[in-house]
Order: structure tokens, then sequence, then C-alpha cells
């Protein structure tokens, strides 16, 4: 039988000469990971184990992002990728006992993924190390690291059959393989035994994996028997459960409609880096569940199998995906195959996974985007996931401004497009128009929307809540317009709010913040829910609930003012200084005029009270200093010396400051400067978008273009 010892105590850890003793999971960089200078270098933890007789594999759950694998002061293994498990053989040095270093560096490697990406690369071996001892024979750990058991359920109409393969080291005639599924209770539900590394179990009619409905799981038990030993075990979980997806109608589950009500997750924390718990990942997912969630993106990387874990037991459908983002490179390419084989392989037989993410953004960078390998290189990262399990969909999430007309969008089997209309740029009723023009022309596409979202920072808000302003308001009315476009179409699949949670990301200076990424509804300690996590769970909760917002808004000058309240009720009756005002709606209410009169103001609504200051003055400290906003408010670009409009001819669009920075990032700077396009110039850009696309611009960078020009003329 094997023996798994936890080995994440008292390791010696050393970075730039200095040592302490830390517990694993460990990340050097829990303070500074929010900073651009923070610690990217070569670390070293050591720890000495144990003399044993058996077989010894050392499981590294996680460690950013290359990891060189020392014993008694020789590299034995070198793992490339900071978010998948590999497992060592220590076997020939640990007869004796041995000392083992762990050499983790989370510099920037020329062909290991991710080099560029919207999130700090924390440092570190951040999950957990076990120690694993077994006999000879035993359930492999040399299949890129997986549990040795793949089990695939097979629906075959009046009934399911439970394909079983495992992979076994030493496997000789006197093993056998024995497999036994037990339900919830513990009751067999099927058994067979075999000299072959292959079973299949007839399991009847099993009760569905059915969602957050009924998440029922069966535990597999794998073991290799010798006579009347066992010589070694492996148990899984498995759910049986169909997922279709059609272009016109969505997502069944099991044959039943469900439109996937999702969020996107970094698994970071604040303080904390990447070395998060499972009590942090507990709290994580019960705060999704909380606003009625029913699918997760895990991006933009493999997560900790717990969480995996967890969702299967919750009931909540899983998109996985590997680093592969933002800057292609060939360079990578054999890299990226590994990191979505790792992926597959280790997370095969969770029923909560329904697609794997083959890249993110991956024409982020518009000169590799260019590159003619890219599109065969998807192509084969497609072929691969789909040859290692042909039971799931294959996606992606592209880049908003990539041409609709890509092949990148015709090689996966479902789709997801990252939008951020009227937080970047433009308006967010471009949304609908965008979604429309595509459905229109791409009918067969599946599509889905993979990520969106607008900073909300909890200490900045406005009664007049502006695009760019940073404001807790903006981002609520940024939500509320896209999820209506969201409900308002059937034929898209889900959609994935970007972000859950604020999350490190070392690059950002946005909205007087460093380092942080603040578009969750949840910030990134997770003390508060944000307004906005409260429109979705007025959209996506059964649980019954009122929300006043903008309780951090809380010194206002005396005044009217519209209080807004997202609440799943069909009625709901605000107190306002004793005052009572009900109004009949749906999720969204909002109480018109208002007085806030001065000092304290108190408002409840159903149990849910907030109190607001009347002061003489406006609180200044609300507002973002100009110097500090980063995304343009279009709709003050009117006072801009730059200005330009509808009216405007070509050759001003072409010669303007801000086109070069709105306009050439969107269609390239060869297209801006293509000689043709000259013979433009004397037009206005609102004759002249129509003749564009005979200069070498697709349709979404026309329509790109015109809603380009038109909203900065608002």
């Amino acid at each position: 039988m094997r023996k798994i010892t936890n080995l994440n105590k008292d390791w010696r850890f050393e970075i730039n000469g200095r040592a302490e003793t830390v517990d694993l999971p460990h990340c050097w960089n829990a303070k500074d990971g929010t900073t651009r200078d923070y610690v990217r270098t070569r670390c070293v933890y050591t720890k000495e184990l144990a003399p044993t007789d058996k077989n010894a594999y050392l499981l590294v759950e996680g460690a950013n992002s290359v990891c060189e694998v020392a014993v008694n002061g020789s590299v034995i293994n070198t793992h490339k990728g900071g978010y998948s498990a590999f497992a060592t053989d220590l076997t020939p040095y640990i007869k004796n006992g041995c000392k083992v270093q762990l050499f983790v560096d989370n510099s920037d490697f020329e062909e290991v993924y991710p080099s560029t990406a919207d999130f700090t690369f924390w440092g570190g071996v951040y999950r957990n190390v076990s120690l694993i001892e077994t006999e000879d024979c035993h359930f492999s750990f040399g299949d890129f690291s997986s549990e040795g058991v793949f089990a695939t359920p097979k629906n075959l109409g009046d009934s399911w059959a439970l394909d079983v393969k495992c992979v076994i080291d030493n496997f000789d005639n006197g093993v056998k393989l024995r497999c036994t599924l037990l339900d919830h209770d513990s009751n067999i539900v099927a058994h067979e035994v075999s000299d072959e590394c292959e079973i299949t179990l007839d399991c009847g009619s099993p009760i569905l994996w059915n969602g957050r409905e009924n998440p029922y799981l069966y535990t597999l038990q794998c073991e290799l028997v010798k006579g009347y030993d066992i010589l070694d075990n492996v148990s899984v979980r498995v759910g049986f459960r169909t997922v279709e997806i059609d272009s016109e109608k969505g997502l069944f589950l099991n044959g039943k409609h469900l439109k996937l009500k999702g969020v996107s997750r970094h698994q970071d924390r604040q303080d904390m880096g990447n070395a998060i718990t499972e009590k942090e990942h507990r709290e994580d997912l019960e705060l999704i569940l909380g606003l009625g969630a029913d699918s997760v993106r895990l991006a933009h990387y493999q997560q900790n199998k717990y969480f995996y874990d967890l969702c299967d037991e919750k009931g909540v459908l899983v998109w996985a995906e590997a680093p592969v983002i933002s800057s292609f490179s060939e360079a990578k390419q054999d890299n990226a195959k590994q990191q979505l084989t790792e992926l597959v392989k280790q997370n095969y037989n969770h029923p909560s996974i329904f697609c794997w993410g083959i890249e993110n953004e991956i024409t982020q960078n518009s000169k590799n985007a260019k590159n003619k390998a890219l599109v065969p290189c998807i192509r084969e990262l497609n072929d691969l996931v789909k040859s290692l399990d042909k039971t799931r969909f294959t996606t992606c999430a592209q880049l908003s401004i990539l041409e609709q007309e890509s092949p990148l969008n015709s090689i996966t089997d479902i789709l997801g497009y990252n939008h951020y209309f009227g937080w970047y740029d433009f308006s967010f009723g471009f949304l609908n128009k965008w979604l429309d023009a595509f459905h229109s022309d791409y009918p067969d596409i599946k599509l889905c929307l993979s990520e969106y979202g607008a900073e909300g920072l909890v200490n900045l808000h406005s009664a007049t809540p502006t695009q760019g302003d940073y404001s807790e308001e903006y981002q609520c009315r940024f939500h509320e317009e896209y999820i209506k476009a969201i409900n308002s179409r059937d034929w898209l699949w889900g959609s994935y709010v970007w972000n859950m949670f604020d999350f490190g990301a070392s690059n950002r200076r946005e909205g007087g913040v460093v380092g942080k990424n603040n578009k969750g509804l949840v910030t990134y300690d997770r003390k508060i829910k944000k307004d906005s996590y409260y429109l979705y769970k007025a959209f996506w909760s059964d649980e019954p609930f009122v929300h006043i917002c903008g309780e951090r808004f809380k010194v206002r000058k005396r005044g009217a003012y519209d209080i807004k309240v997202y609440s799943n009720k069909d009625t709901v009756t605000l107190s306002v200084n004793g005052k009572a005002y009900t109004q009949s709606g749906d999720k969204i209410f909002i109480f018109k005029d208002i007085d806030i009169v001065d000092g304290e103001n108190v408002l409840s609504a159903d149990g849910h009270e907030i109190t607001l200051i009347g002061a003489d003055e406006a609180d200044n400290s609300y507002a973002i200093s100009n110097e500090n906003s980063f995304v343009r408010n279009w709709e003050k670009k009117s006072d801009s010396e730059n200005y330009l409009s509808p009216e405007s001819t070509v050759r001003e669009l072409v010669k303007s400051r801000d086109a070069h920075i709105m306009v050439e990032g969107k269609l390239g700077r060869d297209k801006l400067n293509n000689p043709a396009l000259k013979l433009l110039y004397p037009l206005k850009i609102k004759s002249a978008l129509k003749l564009m696309r005979a200069f070498g611009l697709t349709k979404n960078q026309c329509m790109l273009l015109q809603e380009y020009t038109y909203a900065i003329h608002k």
C-alpha cells in the first residue's frame, strides 16, 4: 500500500544570501508582488528526508515557474511551468536518506509560458509537497504526474458505463487490477477484476451529476492486488453527466437548458500571493456561490486540485485553462503542449470541468500575432487536447479587437470573446452591436462572453458616475448594461465576469492604486463585497435579499439623490429617516430624489441599513484626480485640442495624437500608414468608413473605427 507523507513543515529557504525556516505553501512575493519591482529571481528550498526502502516520489503541486529538483547536490529533474504538479523519482537516492533542494525561479524564460500577462508572476513553492512511497507495482506518476487512473463515463442511451484506463508501473502477470464503483453511501454499484490495465464497468442508471441542482458524486476505487495483498490503491471521484452546446439554443446539462452564470477567478490573495490554503479556497467558493454563480473560469492557468474538488462537490461547471496567454511565441510551443497535457491528465476525472481553454488573448502582442506559425500552433494545441480527451469541449478566449473572420475563431469547439466596451474604449452600448453582428455573420459559432468588467474602487464614488472615473457606482452601471445584454440573447451560452476578486497585477497603475487589477466584485482581501456583487446576486440567486447601494459613499452634500437598491424581490420598501417609499420592480430599484439632510440619514430596507452623512460641501476625496486616471473618458473628449468627430477628415484622424493612442491599437500601424489611405484624406470620416475595407481594414475594424469616432463625438 502507498504511504503519503506531507512535507510542508520546516524548509530552509534562501534568497539573495539570506536564510530562514519556512512552512509551505510559501510565496516570497507575498508582500511585494503588487509592486513593479517585485522580486523575480532564483531561490532555494532545502529539506532532509529520512531513509526508506520503498519506491519514493516527491510530488510538488505548484512551484512558480521553473523548478529544479536536486538530490545531494545534483539536479535530477527540471519542471517548466508554475501551475501544474510534477513528481520526481527519489527511489535511487533515498535508501539512506537524502538532502532535497528545490531551486525555484520566477524569472521570465524564453521557452516557458507565460511571459506577459495582466497578473503578477508570484514566486515560491506555493502548494503542498508530499513524499509518496509505493511498492514496485504501482499506479504510475510517469504520465505527466497524473493519478494514473482515467475514468470516462459513457452514455449508452438506456444505461451508462465507466471506461477505466490505468497507467501502471511493473504490472506483471501475478498482479490484477480491481475496480469498484461506490455510491454516495459507499454501496457497491459495480465491481470488476482484470489482468489488463483497462476495465469497463456496467453502471446501470446512475444518479446524474446535475450541477448546482444535485452534484452527485461516485467514488471509483482502483486497486492493484496480488493474491490477498493490496499493492497500491487510488481513489477518484466521478460524475455522470452530459453537456451539449447549440449555437442557437445555448448550453444543456443533462438535456436541460442552462445558461451559465459565470465568474472568473485568480487564485492570489492580498499579503499571501499564491500561497493560499484550503481555508482560502473554501472562502472563495462560498463567495462565488453566494451571488448565485453556477460556473467559474479558472484564469489563466491550472489551479489547485482542491478547488476543482470543491467545484465537483458544489456543482459548479469549470472552464479550465493553461497559461498560453497574451503574446504568442513559437519558442514556447513545446512548453504549451506540456502544460496543456498536464492540465488535462492531472484533472481528467473532475466532472465539474466541461471545457479546456487552450489560449487567452494570444494576439495581444500585435507583432507576434502576425507570426505565420500562430494559427498552425494553436491548431496543434487544439488537436492535442482532443487526442487526450474526446469527451469535453475545447475553447479559447479572444482579444476584443481580433477580427471576427480570423481563422483562430474556427479552431476550438466553442469560443469566447473578452470585451470591455464602456471601460477601455467606446460605450457599453457597443456590446449589443458587436454581439448581433457577430452572430449574424457566424451563426454556427457557439459563442460566450468570456471576460467583461470595469474597475470599481471602494473609496471612489459619484452621484453622476462616468466612464473612467473608477467609482464603485460606474462599475455597477457598467454591469447593469452588460447583464441585460447577456440575458436578452438566448444563443449566448454563458458569460464570465472579470473578475470575481481584485487581484495582483504588478504592471498596473490605475485609479491611484499600484499593482492591482480592481475589476473584482469583491476586494483583494475578500473583506468587502462591492455593490456590483449584489447586482449579480439579484439576477442569479434565489435567496431573498435586499441591498442598498452607496454605503461607502457616506458623506454627501445635502440635497436630493437617487438611491439604488438591488433585490430579487418583486417589491422593495425603502425607509429614509423614518419615511417609507415602496416600489415594484425587477432586480434594479431606483428611488428618485431622496432628500439627504444635514447630519445622519438612516436608510433601511428589509433588514439592510446604511447611514449617510449630509454635509455643507461634497467630499472631494471620493473623486479621482486626472493624473491618477489611465482610462480615457471619451464623453468629456470635446474639451480636447485633438477633438475628432464623424465630420472630421480622414487626414485629421490619421494625424491625431489620440488616434495613434487608440485607433492604431485597434487597426494596426500598417493600416494607418498605408499610402493608399491617402486617397481618402479629403473625405469626412463618416463618408470614408464604407470605403475603408477596400484599403485592407476588416469588417470588425471598420465597426470599431465607427464606434470610436461616434463615441468621442458625444
